[in-house]
This record gives structure tokens, sequence and C-alpha cells, in this order.
């Protein structure tokens, strides 16, 4: 159980209307204080962050304090990592405050080009908008394959139901430590998808590119960086885990019947 002193608010938009005042009397009565992120500096001692927006708003939370708890309000319109939807905001606050909370923890991938990195909590893409490039793919040093197409994709299984969802890839439950490796609109159709092991090293060694074409790396929909003709990125587990807090041991299920009209 979680030790809550101090805690953030990030929210999704400064539209929509949003019960601060009733959230602050919550965590006011359990001894925390609250401060709304969106406007202020960061503080790097919360033990808390309720993110008020859909699954980017999740992302940010993440981003800007990956070692922070994020309790996640859908105020957006897909929440595959929200807890519940703003309807019920009053019961999850009620089962916060008596501790009925479960905290799943998510692995996380570390991307490297050139002297620089990037975390992920979704995926990694390598693309270009144009023509096609050739990504030779190794996993522990060995050659797996080269694939054709407009990139490559490799994600979390948090990711599974983000921009891997959209390429046929498995869905994948979030407890389980692996990562998926797939090809962007690819020239084969033999192609698939790969589970790999999270213990894997892979590389990703772009072939030359045409005169003019350009290649560019994207962590959870972000710009890293322009990959140099011949360039090669690396992926691997990172040490960090991204936490989230739900209120169900099915949450996963029940948000993938109700996100995707399963049922």
């Amino acid at each position: 159980m979680l030790e809550i002193k101090k805690v953030g608010i990030l929210l999704r938009d400064d539209i929509q209307t949003y019960p601060l005042e009733k959230i602050t009397e919550v965590f006011y009565r359990i001894g925390a204080t609250v401060q709304v992120l969106n406007h202020s500096p960061v503080p790097g001692d919360l033990d808390l962050v309720v993110a008020m927006g859909g699954d980017g708003t999740v992302l940010q939370a993440l981003d800007m304090l990956p070692d922070c708890p994020v309790l996640a309000i859908n105020y957006g319109t897909v929440g595959f990592l929200t807890a519940g939807d703003r309807d019920d905001l009053d019961h999850l606050l009620e089962r916060l405050e008596n501790g009925q909370y479960i905290i799943s923890d998510r692995i996380l991938l570390q991307c490297r080009y050139k002297e620089q990195g990037v975390l992920a909590v979704n995926e990694v893409i390598l693309r270009t908008t144009g023509r096609m490039i050739q990504v030779d793919v190794f996993i522990n040093d060995v050659k797996v394959r080269t694939i054709r197409g407009d990139g490559v994709i490799m994600g979390t299984p948090t990711g599974s139901t983000a921009y891997l969802l959209s390429t046929g890839a498995p869905i994948v439950m979030p407890d389980t430590d692996c990562f998926v490796l797939d090809g962007l609109n690819e020239y084969n159709y033999t192609s698939r998808a790969m589970i790999i092991s999270p213990n894997s090293n892979v590389r990703l060694h772009l072939q030359p590119l045409q005169e003019g074409q350009e290649a560019h790396i994207s962590a959870d929909g972000k710009h890293f960086g322009t990959v140099e003709s011949g360039g090669e990125i690396t992926l691997c587990r990172s040490e960090r885990r991204a936490q989230l807090i739900f209120f169900e041991e099915n949450y996963f299920f029940h948000n993938l019947s109700s996100r995707l009209s399963w049922n």
C-alpha cells in the first residue's frame, strides 16, 4: 500500500470541468497535499499522479515522472490505461482512500541511437514517409530477417492495445514480460509479428536510403531522432518499471470488452 503525502494532478486540457475540490478534499482527509501540474513546475517527490484524460494523458504523466504511480481517470476517448470513467470518480476515490486498489507493474522499452536514449511505455517506431525502407533485424546479434516496408515497430504488452493493435499484432496481457516486433505495411505476405523475450537485445540496421529519403524514430508518438542511412538503433528492457493503479483484478479484460465492444 502506498504512503501518499504529495499528489500531482495532470489534466487533459483546460476546456473540460474537473472536480478538483472534491479530489483535494479526499486527499486532505488522508493527510496528503495536492498540486495541479499543468501550469507549474513538476516536483520530483510526488507519491502519486492522478491523470485525468485518456491514454495520452497517462503517457504524459509517466513521461514526466516515470518512477511515480499513476491513477488514470478517463476524461478522454479510448482509455485502455485508465482505472475508471469520470462517472465513477466518487467510488474510485473512496476505494483509493480505503486502500482498496492494486498496482500494476509494466515493463518499459529502452531505445538508444548514437549517444541518445529514450524510454517508451507503448512502442518505438522506425519509419519513413514515401518510399519503402529495408531494415535488418538482429536479436542477440543473430540476424533474424530483413523487413521491407514503411518501417518497424517494437512495443510492450502495454503498447499491444495502442499502435500495435492497428498492425494486427496480438494483444498481450499487461503482466507478461515480453516485447512484440512487427513490420509496418510490410511488402511480404509471409510477414508475422514476433513475441520476443524481455531479456533480448534487438538491433535494427537501416539499409542505405535513396537520395532525399529520411527515416525517423518515435517513442510513444513523440519524435526522437532522424536516423542516418546505414544507422543502427538498439532496443532492450529498461531497468525502470511503470506503475498504474487499478481497482479490479480483471480490469484489463473489462477495458478490452468496453473499449473494443467485444460484448
